[in-house]
């Protein structure tokens, strides 16, 4: 078995330019993490099988036709569906109670950026928060943001899902302790690192799940035929160093509905 891979690292003309390679190269089966590598992908080849993770609304995008029966070349799993974006509010604000300003980071170049940040926007009012957008396109850009934000008080930060903010993921948590900014992330992957919450799916399972369906391709399926499948759960993890170190006492309730707590 030969792999070839390719690794964006959120830059849209490499993700073009990486996506036409690899469908030049006429492989078996793609494997395609995240959002911004689909519309790339099928634009260079409606013929190669394409598994993807991490793809926020793969109807309203067109990457698929249907979740039941994507129709075309390609298939997957669901990393969240929006009003989910709603719940990481939610949740920062049990966690810090104190918190009236909300920056979210997100990238503004993805459409699922815009349309976490307006999930996020929907259920602001009524919990009191008023939420404002940072982009996520270079650490610069991210430490002059999430500085000026943070020089007024009661301010947390929500990081929605992006490729870019994982690229970024060490500066972020950083930017967050040093100004004493309670975060919840999309992720788990922040969370060991030192970021304080993530509310999201396994997505390491989901690369599991992807990897049956790249066997079943192999083996003659078609991916019209495979249906795209959503998370059956979402976990919660949470820091107690970050969150001590940050000078906030997690509620038991929130304890107790954990599925990871990080000593």
């Amino acid at each position: 078995m030969r792999i070839d891979y390719r690794w964006g690292l959120g830059n849209v003309d490499n993700i073009r330019k990486y996506a036409a390679e690899l469908a030049a190269l006429a492989p078996d089966v793609i494997l395609a993490s995240g959002t911004s590598p689909m519309a790339p992908l099928l634009q260079a080849t409606r013929t190669v099988p394409i598994v993807f993770v991490n793809v926020a609304d793969p109807v309203g995008a067109g990457f698929v036709d249907s979740l039941a029966r994507p129709g075309g070349n390609a298939t997957g799993f669901i990393q969240f569906e929006y009003s989910l974006s709603g719940k990481w509010l939610e949740l920062l604000k049990q966690i810090a109670p104190s918190v009236t300003r909300a920056a979210v980071i997100r990238d503004a170049a993805n459409p699922a950026g815009s349309a976490q940040f307006a999930a996020i926007q929907a259920v602001a009012s009524p919990l009191g928060v008023e939420v404002s957008p940072i982009g996520v396109r270079d650490v610069p850009e991210i430490e002059r943001a999430v500085t000026a934000f943070a020089r007024s008080g009661n301010g947390g930060l929500i990081v929605s899902g992006s490729a870019l903010a994982v690229v970024h993921r060490d500066p972020i948590i950083a930017l967050a302790a040093w100004h004493k900014l309670p975060a919840i992330y999309y992720t788990s992957v922040f969370v060991p690192a030192g970021g304080l919450m993530s509310y999201g799916p396994n997505i390491t399972d989901q690369f599991r799940d992807a990897a049956d369906y790249v066997d079943r391709i192999l083996r003659g399926e078609k991916p019209g035929d495979l249906p795209v499948q959503a998370p059956t759960k979402y976990e919660l993890k949470i820091n107690l160093k970050t969150a001590k170190a940050l000078g906030l006492t997690v509620p038991d309730a929130l304890l107790a509905r954990a599925d990871e707590v990080i000593e």
